[in-house]
């Protein structure tokens, strides 16, 4: 039997022979309770420190990568150091989702006071940057907030009669109500050093 919405993990592991241990090990445990894991959600891959440089000596391409909590999970490397980092980007597929509802909600609220309407994405906007703000994920959080500006000129276009409104003015709205992303939680590294300077 399966539980959907069931708790998801990610596990790392040192040596890939741990990993397969350990997953034939769960696996016969759920067996035991007549569960079973995810086929398609459960997998092992590469992933860490060594990851590109091992795959790269075995010609098996870039680390993969993989989505959790809303993010996509990248083998990478600080741009100060150039030492191994986890980045995150909000997975593109969850953003355009998020963007779409926003665009159907705009459509509601067409007819609405501007001032209205633009406190109403000030709030959806800083609440999105309050998950997703998180270092090198920047870029993503620019492109939401230039197509949440965009669908806002698309509406209030229809409602002015298309081109009575122009960009320039929109443009306006935009830097009055939506805040500009900026990182809002930094790496924990940095977090313990502005809680216990030296």
């Amino acid at each position: 039997m399966r539980f959907p919405g069931a708790t998801h993990l990610v596990l790392g592991f040192q040596h890939r022979k741990e990993a397969e241990r350990f997953l034939e090990q769960l696996r016969g445990r759920m067996a035991d309770y007549g569960l079973e894991l995810h086929s398609e959600k459960t997998r092992l891959i590469q992933f860490g420190r060594f990851a590109a440089e091992d795959r790269k000596r075995d010609g098996a391409g870039k680390p993969e990568t993989f989505d959790f909590l809303g993010f996509t999970h990248i083998c990478g490397t600080t741009w100060k150091s150039g030492k191994f980092t986890v980045q995150r980007k909000t997975v593109g597929k969850r953003m355009r989702a998020k963007i779409r509802s926003i665009r159907v909600e705009l459509r509601k609220r067409m007819h609405e006071p501007i001032e209205q309407t633009g406190n109403w994405l000030k709030q959806v906007v800083r609440g999105y940057y309050n998950y997703h703000a998180v270092p090198g994920n920047l870029p993503r959080l620019s492109s939401f907030r230039w197509e949440i500006s965009r669908n806002w000129w698309t509406t209030l276009r229809r409602r002015s009669q298309r081109g009575r409104w122009t960009w320039e003015r929109t443009e306006t709205l935009v830097n009055r109500f939506l805040p500009s992303p900026r990182v809002l939680h930094p790496y924990p590294w940095e977090r313990f050093a502005a809680k216990h300077p030296r």
